[in-house]
């Protein structure tokens, strides 16, 4: 593998982290943390989950997700659904109010996105999500 490479992309994966953590941490950017975001948009995508499912999607601990739902469900972005055959469990649905929180957040972001991709092509800009979704999905 080309050493420079590699050190240009984990240079660059830094700064990005850092960028997008400030801009995350500014809240004239929305309401909802990352964590929040990536819940309520994978139930959005996907239909309601219970937390050992959001868990191992996420690869995080149950009680971790547990915690953030539960934050989630305060805020009145989430509501439990029993399952009929365990008393115990339950999975979780978008409220209203969580669908139209998401919605204002997402648009708030693409609205950011937009504004620093301005400059690229259609073709960088296609290329780009490409590379991204692989390189996600290298964590897998």
């Amino acid at each position: 593998m080309d050493v420079h490479a590699l050190e240009m992309i984990e240079l660059e994966l830094a700064i990005l982290i850092r960028r997008i953590t400030s801009i995350s941490n500014n809240k004239k950017f929305g309401n909802l943390d990352r964590s929040a975001y990536l819940i309520l948009r994978r139930i959005k995508g996907k239909g309601a989950a219970g937390v050992k499912v959001l868990a191992e999607e996420f690869k995080l601990d149950i009680s971790t997700i547990s915690r953030q739902a539960s934050a989630l469900e305060h805020k009145d972005y989430l509501y439990r659904i029993p399952d009929p055959l365990d008393g115990r469990a339950y999975s979780l649905q978008l409220t209203e109010q969580g669908t139209k929180e998401l919605f204002d957040y997402k648009q708030e972001r693409l609205k950011r996105i937009t504004e620093l991709l301005e400059d690229w092509s259609d073709e960088e800009r296609k290329l780009f999500g490409v590379l991204l979704e692989k390189f996600n999905r290298s964590f897998n």
